[in-house]
């Protein structure tokens, strides 16, 4: 079993408030704790109802899928400041892509992977060096995007067939 499946079949609840989740800070499982924006984001009033898990042993945190079902499931593993900020760069790159209908979410994730190697996820990203390759992965399908429909916008616009019944001059 590979280090990152290890990883994800860790991620489940020892406890209502205690979780299993990789921690990039700490390079390990660790004992997460469940808390909220309180704690989290004490000047954010908006964020003090929601969940987050916090590793006690580095301070970092993950936010929830708040918004299903099951309100404290982990966004993704406990990320570094550093790995956050890179993380926010990957989605300026990618999210144009998928909210703009010029690739599908699904198509740009699975692309991503095959170029990078693995399964991608920007919520599953551990470490900068990952971060990094599919930046430079995403940043190559953005240009074959963006050239594919420069490609597109300067063809001509020509019928297909000329009208029933009308001849050339």
């Amino acid at each position: 079993m590979t280090t990152r499946s290890k990883a994800t079949l860790a991620a489940r609840p020892l406890d209502r408030n205690v979780m299993r989740i990789w921690c990039c800070g700490c390079g390990c499982d660790v004992d997460a704790r469940l808390t909220d924006g309180r704690e989290i984001y004490p000047h954010r009033d908006d964020l003090r109802s929601l969940p987050f898990w916090r590793c006690d042993a580095c301070g970092n945190f993950v936010g929830c899928h708040h918004k299903t079902k099951n309100r404290t499931t982990p966004l993704g593993c406990i990320p570094t400041p550093e790995l956050k900020e890179a993380r926010k760069h990957l989605h300026a790159l990618i999210d144009p892509l998928w909210q703009s209908g010029r690739m599908g979410r699904r198509e740009l994730y699975e692309a991503i992977s095959r170029e990078v190697g693995w399964s991608y996820h920007t919520a599953k990203t551990r470490t900068i060096e990952e971060a990094r390759a599919a930046y430079k992965a995403a940043q190559k399908l953005t240009h074959n995007v963006e050239v594919q429909g420069r490609e597109a916008a300067s063809l001509p616009s020509v019928p297909l067939e000329r009208p029933v019944g009308r001849e050339e001059d």
